[in-house]
């Protein structure tokens, strides 16, 4: 009896069956890469909304400190009313840790007030040379003079044009504190060390020493980084309205006893707000007190700043 041979396989359908096992891999990494990249898309969607989430959960923790900021300073028993002299309170809100310190605008240089000395020792205060702090304060009063005469070291309009600047001086008071930059000469790293030092709304000449930051503190004649630090530290130490009569024993470098000489109501606020998390936002605000506006708060904003922190 004779047996049948298998018939031989055709080359042809060996090729094809490897040819589809190629295209069927092929297929399978595809999948693979596409469904590797929509769970990268889901999961980077997810953290970014989580982001935002916090962030904004930050924010509005941040707003309920200057709120509670205001109500502090509302008080009218003096012994219970919040101090403008950049202490710190804390509180917790809806688990976030909220940080607030307030400062008296009176405390700072108002940049169209101030004279030149004040405005020299600022900037001398804040480690700029003799030479330049004298060039940078006879440049702010050309900008917010309304004359074309250029102060002894200062600067009008042909200065700014011959270094291809688009402007000239306002001849007008400032309008922002940002605007400061654009003086003749400003730089931005030292603008921003003497932007804590600056306002606009205080319409004094000199710093009150009972509300003053450090880079105001550093504004007046004879003071040292260490000595400023010392009034600083000694006036947060006292109860509230220790320093209206005079008698805290903190003294400038003349001599003249630190006091608190009214005030304003005119504050900037910083609030801070941390998630347990670790997700954080800045809110910096300058505010005036008195009256309900139409938004129905007992305040009006005057400069507004909010962010993320590192």
């Amino acid at each position: 009896m004779s047996r049948r041979r298998p018939s031989p396989r055709k080359p042809g359908a060996r090729a094809s069956r490897g040819v589809a096992f190629v295209l069927v891999m092929w297929v399978i990494a595809l999948l693979s890469i596409l469904l590797g990249s929509f769970a990268v898309i889901a999961r980077t969607e997810g953290m970014q909304s989580r982001h935002l989430f916090d962030t904004t959960t930050a924010r509005y923790a941040a707003e309920a400190g200057l709120n509670l900021a205001v109500y502090g300073l509302s008080k009218p028993n003096p012994e219970e009313k919040w101090m403008a002299d950049g202490r710190s309170y804390t509180f917790t809100f809806d688990g976030a840790e909220v940080e607030i310190s307030i400062t008296d605008d009176s405390g700072k240089i108002d940049i169209n007030s101030a004279d030149l000395v004040t405005l020299k020792n600022l900037f001398v205060g804040a480690g700029v040379d003799e030479i330049r702090a004298e060039e940078l304060a006879d440049a702010i009063q050309d900008w917010r003079d309304p004359d074309d005469l250029v102060s002894p070291h200062g600067a009008e309009v042909d200065d700014y044009e011959a270094v291809d600047l688009p402007y000239g001086p306002r001849n007008a008071p400032f309008e922002t504190l940002s605007e400061l930059q654009q003086v003749f000469g400003m730089d931005y790293e030292t603008y921003m060390k003497v932007e804590p030092a600056i306002t606009m709304y205080s319409g004094r000449g000199t710093p009150s020493a009972a509300y003053a930051p450090l880079e105001a503190l550093m504004a007046i004649p004879g003071m040292t980084p260490e000595y400023a630090q010392q009034i600083i530290d000694g006036r947060q130490q006292l109860p509230a309205g220790a320093l209206n009569q005079g008698t805290s024993g903190l003294v400038l470098p003349d001599g003249t006893p630190v006091m608190a000489d009214g005030g304003g109501l005119t504050y900037s606020v910083k609030s801070r707000a941390t998630l347990p998390n670790g997700a954080s936002t800045v809110l910096d605000a300058t505010i005036r007190m008195g009256g309900m506006n139409s938004a129905g708060r007992p305040y009006v904003v005057l400069r507004w700043r909010d962010g993320e922190t590192a």
